[in-house]
């Protein structure tokens, strides 16, 4: 019943921010219906699957802790998305789940997240990085590698290489937040160094 409520949420879900967001909170007061969320966000029925990357992102955006159970499946199926409308909305989670590993620690995000969930996350946003995909999950991608570096030297490199190779061609979003990440990499190297 749960499952049919959500779908018919989803097809009515429009681009307008308050409706994803009404949608949204439909979903964590009805926590039973996170993992049907997440089975729309991987369905070949592409009207559907991103109207429930673009729900998956406001729910994770207010609580990230409803998705560490569900973390192998969404690893699992990350890498099969191919479409702007869905790939933003997870290249943002991905980003949000790195800042809670790295940067603020998440004890919850901490126990959850694997070394097969961050290969995942760093061949997912290298393929996002050098493929044609829109600024902003290029953008996200940058911010997630730069958090993976910390823990993997190569990644910096890589990512270094990349952004100086494509930053005079990119759109002003992309400049920026290339000069932002590339700032970023060079204090960490430095900081690591003395």
């Amino acid at each position: 019943m749960a499952s049919e409520e959500l779908y018919k949420k989803l097809s009515y879900t429009r681009a307008y921010r308050q409706t994803r967001l009404d949608v949204a909170q439909w979903v964590m007061d009805n926590p039973e219906t996170f993992p049907d969320l997440l089975y729309f966000c991987f369905q070949k029925d592409e009207e559907i699957s991103f109207r429930a990357t673009w729900i998956l992102e406001y729910v994770c955006l207010a609580d990230l802790t409803l998705l560490p159970p569900y973390l192998d499946v969404f690893f699992e199926k990350l890498p099969s998305i191919y479409k702007d409308q869905s790939v933003r909305p997870l290249a943002k989670i991905c980003e949000k789940l790195m800042i809670a590993y790295y940067k603020t620690k998440n004890e919850t995000i901490l126990k959850e997240i694997t070394e097969t969930h961050k290969t995942t996350i760093t061949e997912c946003c290298f393929d996002w990085l050098i493929t044609d995909q829109k600024v902003a999950c290029q953008v996200y991608a940058m911010s997630t590698l730069y958090f993976l570096g910390i823990e993997y030297d190569w990644i910096h490199t890589e990512l270094k290489i990349i952004i100086e190779s494509n930053i005079h061609e990119g759109s002003a979003a992309y400049k920026a937040r290339g000069r932002v990440t590339l700032e970023k990499i060079r204090k960490y190297q430095h900081s690591n160094k003395i």
